[in-house]
């Protein structure tokens, strides 16, 4: 049996980061951005300027919870909000948006996380990063 994994490449990750950080430049908005992969490493990490230094390890948990979960991160600010508690106790979520898995031709090959500005803003930030891409 062959079994074929796509991964993301450094041009990949470029292209991820230069998306996201072109939103957040075109908003002004100080955000800090991370790339992970498949088993949640560090790819990337960018601070732009006058984004809080709190922002980074919030921006790591966005993406490795995204990607250790398969699923948007927003799903469990969803489910706090909406009352169910018992997600809080899931070693490795963190209920904030802004992290996003990566699917390419329906492989979960990596995440992206953005902090520093209202949730659904990072969430938009790491939307244009998957969106560049797809271009």
């Amino acid at each position: 049996m062959t079994i074929n994994k796509l991964i993301l490449t450094q041009d990949d990750t470029k292209k991820i980061a230069s998306g996201a950080e072109a939103e957040a430049l075109r908003n002004e908005w100080p955000v800090v951005i991370v790339i992970v992969d498949d088993g949640g490493h560090l790819l990337h990490l960018q601070r732009l300027d006058n984004a809080q230094f709190g922002s980074i390890n919030v921006a790591i948990e966005k993406a490795r919870a995204a990607i250790a979960f398969r699923r948007p991160t927003k799903i469990w600010e969803e489910n706090i909000a909406e009352g169910h508690l018992r997600y809080l106790n899931l070693p490795g979520t963190l209920p904030i948006e802004g992290g996003l898995p990566i699917v390419v031709n329906n492989q979960f090959v990596g995440a992206i996380g953005v902090s520093g500005v209202r949730s659904f803003q990072d969430a938009q930030i790491a939307q244009a990063g998957i969106d560049a891409l797809v271009l």
